[in-house]
């Protein structure tokens, strides 16, 4: 069966930061210091739907879909990152886990989308190996409580961008900037997944997936600087986060002063490279890249020209997924599981109209053209087997707070009133005809 799902993230959505015994993560940290967020929004409250998940399911089941991607909050399971888990929290997914199910839509919970519990982060975060211990810890408790009805799991979301945002460059939790200096948390993030995997599958979990941010890497230009400066990225955003997973291997990192890994001990690849029911891919853009103009960093991003753009101001281009999935198709081969496309979607100015309805005509071409994209990547041979928009309710959006709307539901942050966009709609009744030409 071909999933067809929206996602959301616990931080971005939940609120009740401090209900039920939920502990303190780097983003409730992070975003309550001045300068961190956009007009120092929070988490804090988000839409509510820690209270509202009723009224949230009923959206999903309206919408036709039948699966949903969301994300345990570790901090909210396990609120030290460590000891015994908080029957409060597990009972809030129990809930919601029997609600889905009830409904007829699949849960696809991930592990970690980015809220590590602070007192991990305050013991190194990502930084330190034990973390990566106590991931798998957390995962165990997790499965023990659900994995009797959730059959597909995702252990990280994005670890790229985790590391780049919140450890390299610092414009998100936990806000370090220590450029190549952060590039351990790949490793333990990766060290993390592999021994979630593993405990997943002894409790008893069914599939096993992680979602990695990809992008097709363009050169800006055909010069051998500009193109050794986009191999260097593409290992760096693309390969450093699968290579290990799928091939066992790390790429070459000398690019980046990297030769003997010290952090790489005897035996972590081959946990890292359990194998995989699937691979989630999170696709929003092409990168274009530079020879660097000056020290640091052995590339420099430039502007792609000629695209319409997103609110983000990040480039529309669809048939770069099919681009994307191609290119894993070809460069892993046999060693690439199952893809689902985990998340895909576009932020716009989102605003009802006197009449109250949201007319995101824009979203509704992006994801028609993007869908469109993937069923090319399917003709030419790849194994897709889901896709899910970003994202089922405008959200908390990490660093710019709530200026950046993805969703197919307007919330107003205010009432909490959710209101289907025009896109809610097109992309029921885009599912409700596709079931009917299968039947």
């Amino acid at each position: 069966m071909f999933l067809w799902g929206a996602a959301t993230a616990a931080y971005q959505i939940e609120g009740a930061a401090e209900e039920d015994g939920r502990g303190p993560s780097v983003w409730d940290t992070f975003s309550r210091e001045p300068g961190r967020t956009r007009d120092g929004h929070t988490g804090d409250i988000a839409c509510d739907h820690y209270h509202r998940w009723p009224e949230d399911v009923a959206l999903l089941a309206d919408l036709g879909v039948n699966a949903y991607r969301f994300s345990l909050a570790w901090p909210r399971i396990q609120p030290a990152g460590s000891g015994p888990a908080n029957p409060k929290g597990l009972d809030f997914y129990d809930r919601l886990v029997d609600a889905l199910l009830a409904a007829g839509i699949t849960p696809v919970p991930t592990l970690f989308h980015w809220d590590l519990p602070q007192a991990l982060e305050d013991g190194g975060g990502w930084l330190a190996r034990d973390t990566a211990h106590r991931f798998a810890e957390y995962a165990a408790l997790a499965a023990e409580r659900l994995a009797d009805r959730v059959r597909m799991w995702i252990t990280l979301n994005e670890p790229f961008v985790h590391m780049a945002y919140g450890y390299a460059i610092g414009v998100h939790a936990p806000g370090r900037a220590l450029l190549v200096g952060a590039l351990p948390a790949a490793h333990h993030q990766l060290l993390g997944h592999g021994l979630a995997v593993g405990a997943l599958r002894a409790a008893g979990a069914g599939q096993v997936l992680i979602t990695n941010n990809c992008t097709p890497v363009w050169s800006a230009s055909d010069a051998e600087e500009d193109r050794a400066a986009a191999r260097a990225y593409d290992i760096l955003h693309n390969r450093l986060f699968n290579d290990p997973v799928l091939l066992g291997e790390y790429p070459d990192l000398s690019a980046y002063g990297v030769g003997r890994w010290d952090v790489v001990r005897d035996g972590d690849l081959d946990v890292i490279a359990a194998p995989l029911d699937g691979i989630g891919i999170n696709y929003y853009n092409p990168t274009r890249i530079a020879a660097p103009s000056s020290d640091g960093l052995p590339f420099e991003e430039a502007a792609i020209p000629g695209y319409p753009t997103t609110a983000f101001g990040w480039p529309i281009v669809p048939d770069g997924l099919r681009e994307l999935l191609v290119r894993l198709k070809d460069r892993y081969g046999e060693a690439l599981p199952p893809v689902y496309v985990t998340e895909n979607g576009c932020s716009q100015e989102d605003v009802p109209g006197p009449d109250g309805v949201v007319d995101d005509r824009g979203r509704i071409a992006f994801l028609e053209r993007h869908v469109e994209a993937m069923e090319r990547a399917r003709r030419e041979g790849v194994d897709v087997r889901g896709y899910f928009v970003w994202s089922l309710l405008d959200n908390f959006e990490w660093a710019e707070g709530y200026h950046q709307r993805f969703g197919l539901v307007h919330v107003d942050f205010t009432t909490q009133r959710r209101t289907p966009k025009a896109s809610y709609a097109w992309f029921r009744d885009f599912l409700a005809a596709r079931e009917r030409s299968e039947h």
